[in-house]
């Protein structure tokens, strides 16, 4: 699994997954499906992607689908797809990619999608764009360029926040990894000048802070502030790929087995106070802190999405996994 969201008390799901289970009873749901968030009963909401589901975002009645997939209900759909809510169906929004798209957010009235690709519908677009949701027409003014894959990207009211293992934004090389562009024009905010370590694998923002997962030797949950200074970092022994804030607590999700019992520094490597375990999946209060949530994910590659939902104050988490804190719980898993 690759890719939640929420709405209400329904949970979309998106992976390489063709089948879904429920108390003893499978369906078959190909690389989608939903389910209700209070019961975990799989609902009759079923599209068919013929690839993986990377990303998912939700507005009004509104599922945005990105992925590798290049048709969707037997209806050519390349990366980027929309769904109705309730029903499933298609609706008419349809673009094409020269290369793919992988992460997708939403806000502004815009869905703003990253992944690796040079050109939507013959449009030059250096691996970002952005589309029109209430046209789902691609946004002509709204066209940043990186010189790599984004990763990961974030929305606020007054910037757009991306992610990956870019060099450049713009032609310029001032935010390298991480970077935030004007939500309307796409021109480089150059007021925020973040140093990341390594490769940013996600982004997510909130009015005071920006909070990546990275990659790298040692992978590192970072909050930054609006101009870019590091409030905290905390070290794992392995990638940090997924990050959901919910209520103030910085969840973090990927395939490592031990944080660091104290924060860290940017550049440091290794914990000189020691490790505890948090197997997959961790917890960081307000300064960066690990807090004592280990519900403990089993599996070699562990964690590949988080999402959180402040209306049902619940977090959500997925991925190769098959067991958390012993119990079976394959590949999903709801806290809260």
């Amino acid at each position: 699994m690759w890719a939640v969201a929420f709405r209400g008390n329904v949970v979309y799901v998106g992976g390489s997954f063709t089948k879904v289970s429920f108390y003893g009873k499978t369906y078959t749901r190909k690389r989608l499906a939903a389910f209700d968030a209070r019961t975990g009963a799989v609902l009759s909401w079923n599209p068919v992607a013929d690839g993986t589901v990377r990303s998912l975002a939700v507005a009004g009645r509104a599922v945005y689908a990105a992925g590798d997939f290049s048709t969707v209900s037997g209806t050519r759909r390349d990366s980027v797809a929309r769904l109705d809510a309730v029903t499933g169906r298609l609706t008419s929004f349809r673009h094409e990619f020269t290369g793919k798209a992988t992460t997708l957010a939403i806000g502004n009235g815009r869905i703003y999608v990253g992944g690796k690709f040079s050109a939507v519908d013959g449009k030059k677009r250096g691996n970002l764009a952005a589309f029109r949701h209430s046209s789902g027409a691609l946004d002509g003014s709204w066209r940043p360029r990186t010189n790599d894959r984004v990763k990961a990207v974030a929305v606020t009211r007054t910037r757009v926040y991306v992610g990956g293992g870019f060099r450049t934004v713009n032609g310029s090389g001032r935010q390298p990894r991480l970077a935030a562009v004007h939500p309307v024009s796409g021109r480089l905010i150059t007021a925020f000048r973040p140093k990341a370590p390594a490769i940013v694998l996600d982004v997510e923002a909130d009015a005071r802070t920006v909070y990546t997962g990275t990659g790298g030797p040692g992978g590192r949950a970072v909050g930054y502030t609006n101009y870019g200074y590091v409030r905290w970092t905390h070290l794992f022994d392995g990638d940090v790929h997924n990050i959901a804030v919910l209520r103030g607590v910085t969840y973090a999700g990927g395939h490592f087995d031990r944080a660091c019992t104290t924060t860290s520094t940017i550049k440091q490597l290794g914990c000189p106070k020691g490790y505890a375990k948090r197997i997959k999946l961790a917890a960081l209060d307000t300064r960066g802190r690990l807090t004592g949530w280990n519900p403990q994910a089993n599996g070699v590659h562990g964690v590949q999405v988080l999402s959180s939902d402040t209306r049902t104050r619940r977090v959500a988490a997925g991925g190769a996994f098959t067991r958390i804190g012993g119990a079976r719980h394959e590949r999903f898993a709801l806290f809260g």
